[in-house]
């Protein structure tokens, strides 16, 4: 390994921090348009949750199917194209790459209702996956350019709770616009034809997220801080290499950890609606109603409690805080994953979701956190894509696939969907919490290697 190769394997010893944080206001501005667009951005990533009957039945699509063009379509192409936009990230203006994804997101997931087969659907959800990809590792970037260390799990939480305020309201708003636009049926537009509720349900959720690229276009780009010094035009991709190497053992379980950690609430997102409408036979709109409540309230107030814990814990003298939460979050949902979904009544299922939701949110910061902490400035970007890569591979695209799996080949009954979720929900809890623990001393020899470089 090159000189430069093993100083990063060390820690970062010669950085620029000459620049003064920015001002509260400009840092939670920012923060703010990135949790608007992040919001947006989960919309349309989880709408086709709430449409998974009436697609199953035009497109002639089998669980299997849905499993894939919830997880493998978007998940895949949103995880691999992330990494060469977050080694532009690391070098170039975060704001406009942001804002040239949210446009592209935004008319692929308004081209979903172009759609006329299962290969069509899938290669416009390939796109949407591509343009959301320009999002997370260029908002993490900036935002640890705007807070200080003892400020960064708050706002990396803040802008967390932005996925599930996303989350909520696609539920909440998609099951209303689904049900209005179901009551007027079919609509015949010029150009394209004739549209079904599900189709126009795309176009009337995709279409907005345009204005917000221009509203992302307000946000001033902040200093990079911490960068190497002799490194201003980038870091080469082979000792970003070198850098993930070296340091292998530690990301992996730091990675894998905290992504099967992840892996309840994917399944949750894109398996909670047809359970609910196939065990307790909820409608497309009480499903939305329901899920989104939950979501909408818990969800952020899981994800700031996380980074507010996280920030607690550190300010008490604990480094590996980041870790501890997402051990705790694991000890405490495994329990719950094994009930939630096998209870018949339904009332109950809905008591057991409130505290399901809030703990599997909590988790949400800590990944993104940890990796500020550790990595180089002009790093940061390209491995939050490679712990996005990491994460979507196995919850976003493992999870609900194998959920989908389970459930059309393994038990062969669509109503066992229950079942399937608390198989693979309780197998990723068990090697998360035993992966985060492994993980907590290196973690912490890291840190203290980093500060005595």
């Amino acid at each position: 390994m090159s000189s430069i190769g093993q100083s990063l394997a060390k820690g970062v010893n010669k950085v620029d921090n000459q620049h003064p944080w920015p001002s509260p206001a400009q840092g939670w501005y920012a923060v703010s348009i990135l949790v608007i667009a992040y919001i947006f951005s989960f919309i349309d990533r989880t709408i086709i949750a709430l449409l998974v009957e009436p697609i199953k039945q035009d497109l002639q699509i089998s669980d299997f199917g849905i499993g894939l063009l919830q997880g493998l379509a978007f998940a895949i192409f949103y995880a691999l194209v992330g990494i060469p936009i977050g080694r532009l990230a690391d070098r170039y203006s975060r704001r406009r790459i942001i804002t040239a994804g949210i446009f592209l997101w935004s008319l692929m997931t308004a081209a979903c209702a172009l759609a006329k087969s299962f290969m069509s659907l899938f290669l416009v959800r390939v796109g949407v996956g591509i343009g959301e990809a320009a999002l997370s590792p260029s908002a993490y970037s900036m935002i640890s350019d705007l807070f200080p260390r003892e400020k960064l799990g708050r706002a990396t939480g803040f802008y967390s709770a932005g996925a599930f305020l996303g989350l909520g309201i696609a539920f909440l708003a998609g099951g209303w616009v689904i049900q209005i636009l179901s009551s007027a049926g079919s609509i015949d537009l010029p150009l394209v034809g004739v549209m079904k509720p599900w189709q126009m349900t795309f176009i009337v959720v995709g279409l907005p997220g345009v204005l917000v690229a221009f509203l992302m276009m307000t946000v001033k780009e902040p200093v990079r801080r911490g960068k190497l010094t002799g490194h201003d035009k980038g870091i080469p991709l082979q000792l970003v290499v070198s850098y993930v190497k070296a340091n292998g053992k530690l990301f992996t379980m730091l990675f894998s950890g905290f992504a099967l950690i992840a892996v309840p609430l994917t399944t949750f997102i894109t398996w909670g609606p047809a359970y609910m409408a196939r065990v307790h036979n909820f409608s497309m709109a009480e499903t939305g109603f329901m899920l989104g409540m939950i979501l909408l309230f818990l969800s952020p107030a899981g994800a700031y409690f996380g980074g507010w814990l996280i920030d607690r814990l550190q300010k008490l003298g604990y480094t590996d805080a980041t870790l501890r939460v997402g051990l705790l979050v694991a000890i405490l949902l495994l329990p719950l994953s094994f009930y939630a979904t096998r209870i018949s009544n339904s009332t109950m299922t809905i008591v057991l979701f409130c505290p399901y939701v809030f703990i599997m949110s909590m988790p949400i910061a800590a990944a993104p956190t940890t990796l500020q902490m550790l990595v180089p400035n002009q790093m940061r970007a390209q491995i939050s894509a490679i712990w996005m890569l990491v994460l979507n591979i196995l919850s976003a695209i493992a999870g609900p696939t194998l959920v989908g799996f389970i459930t059309t080949y393994w038990l062969r009954d669509d109503i066992a969907v229950g079942s399937s979720l608390t198989l693979a929900n309780c197998l990723s809890i068990l090697i998360a919490g035993l992966l985060l623990w492994a993980a907590i001393r290196p973690f912490r020899d890291a840190l203290e290697g980093q500060e005595s470089s």
